[in-house]
């Protein structure tokens, strides 16, 4: 009798907490999913007025009814004198040249701030981390004035070139504290071994840093293809300009452009990085979790 009590009292608090962590997790799902359709409704309520003629997209309701149609797709497509096949190549060619430029740059200068050992290193270390400070709406007119200088207006160049000079000291602090982790004496035992600085570095540090360089793709092709105000400023001409840029030439173009069009090049421009997102998952948790970015 009393063991059958001292059960029941020993029982009592392990279905209450259980009952307590049902709750709560359901309670999670709950709030997750909110924030799911919050997040994701406004990016379905541009695809469905994306297909809606032009005549109804301004009297749409929180979810549009009417017919679907592609009309705004075929229209938008050649809106402007140079269809938009030639923007998303020039907006490829930018990412890339992008990408190669910061995994170059960036993993090398991270290996000679991390790993060797010169005069007035501290400082260099330093200013790098100072330039994160910066507000690049600041460094505007002096890029511009230079570029123009030296003729490259209305190329690539502007776009690029910072790139393989290892500008985003984001990414060069991100691998240096990376490099750090890595064992010295991998270096040491290169070094008896006849190798030389540049070979320790292209052979041992760089594939060691792949989650760092994962992470440096990743950001640097979705920050490359979705910047405007970079193109904005060095690219006049029309069939230089990257997608971003389109779509801001769209709703200034005096060819009768609707909302809707604007609305369903809005829809493509997303596909490029949709499909990179889904192919590259898997590097983008473990990028992000191997170099601390949470």
């Amino acid at each position: 009798m009393a063991t059958s009590s001292l059960d029941r009292v020993v029982a009592d608090p392990v279905k209450l907490r259980t009952s307590r962590l049902r709750r709560n997790r359901w309670l999670r799902q709950i709030l997750v999913s909110v924030a799911l359709v919050a997040m994701i409704y406004p990016l379905l309520w541009m695809i469905r007025l994306s297909f809606l003629p032009e005549s109804e997209v301004a009297n749409a309701g929180l979810w549009p009814e009417g017919i679907w149609t592609g009309i705004n797709y075929t229209e938008g497509w050649s809106t402007l004198s140079v269809d938009f096949t030639t923007f998303f190549l020039n907006s490829a060619v930018v990412a890339i040249l992008a990408l190669i430029g910061n995994l170059l740059a960036c993993s090398l200068s991270a290996y000679v701030l991390a790993r060797l050992r010169f005069r007035l290193q501290p400082v260099y270390f330093g200013v790098v981390i100072a330039t994160l400070l910066i507000p690049v709406h600041v460094l505007l007119i002096p890029q511009y004035l230079t570029f123009s200088y030296i003729g490259a207006l209305n190329t690539f160049i502007p776009l690029v070139l910072p790139k393989f000079l290892a500008t985003d000291a984001f990414f060069v602090f991100l691998m240096i504290q990376f490099v750090r982790g890595i064992p010295r004496e991998l270096d040491q035992a290169a070094f008896m071994d006849g190798a030389g600085y540049f070979r320790i570095y292209w052979s041992i540090i760089l594939p060691l840093m792949r989650p760092a360089l994962a992470t440096t793709a990743i950001f640097t092709v979705i920050w490359t293809w979705n910047d405007f105000l970079g193109p904005l400023i060095y690219l006049t001409r029309t069939s230089l300009y990257t997608v971003p840029v389109a779509l801001n030439a769209l709703l200034s173009t005096d060819t009768g452009f609707g909302t809707g069009r604007l609305l369903a090049m809005s829809v493509l421009s997303l596909v490029p990085l949709v499909i990179f997102f889904f192919v590259a998952q898997k590097q983008i948790l473990e990028g992000i979790s191997s170099s601390g970015l949470k």
